[in-house]
């Protein structure tokens, strides 16, 4: 499966989400409702998955946790805030980088429409 199934996949688990929860929850809540939707449809999908930071010969473990990755290729940052902004962006393009996946999703959860509060971004470009 491609990275943009996935992503068409994960799109319409997190707009059934939405529409059921509305904006409002806890990130935790809409996380944990997430990785129920997509386990369900058959998707091999791990959630907090630690993420270690590589440093030349060291391998340092700093606490970095993906909050959901699908197929082992696909991050999807979950957030509940008022507005996105560039650290969330870095966030993700950091896990990106740190786990060699080509592409993520970052959710916005606290919006009227999830079309707004979706960014996709590709090898470190945003879309």
């Amino acid at each position: 499966m491609t990275e943009n199934e996935i992503s068409k996949i994960v799109f319409e688990c997190a707009l059934k989400v939405h529409k059921n929860l509305g904006p409002g929850l806890l990130e935790s809540a809409y996380e944990e409702c997430l990785f129920y939707e997509l386990k369900k449809s058959n998707l091999f999908v791990e959630k907090q998955k630690a993420l270690p930071l590589i440093y030349e010969e060291v391998k340092l473990d700093v606490g970095y946790r993906i909050d959901i990755i699908v197929e082992n290729k696909f991050i999807i940052e979950v957030k509940s805030v008022e507005s996105l902004n560039e650290v969330h962006l870095a966030q993700v393009l950091t896990y990106l980088r740190l786990s060699d996946c080509k592409l993520g999703l970052l959710i916005n959860f606290n919006v009227k429409l999830l079309k707004e509060g979706v960014r996709r971004i590709i090898n470190g470009e945003l879309y």
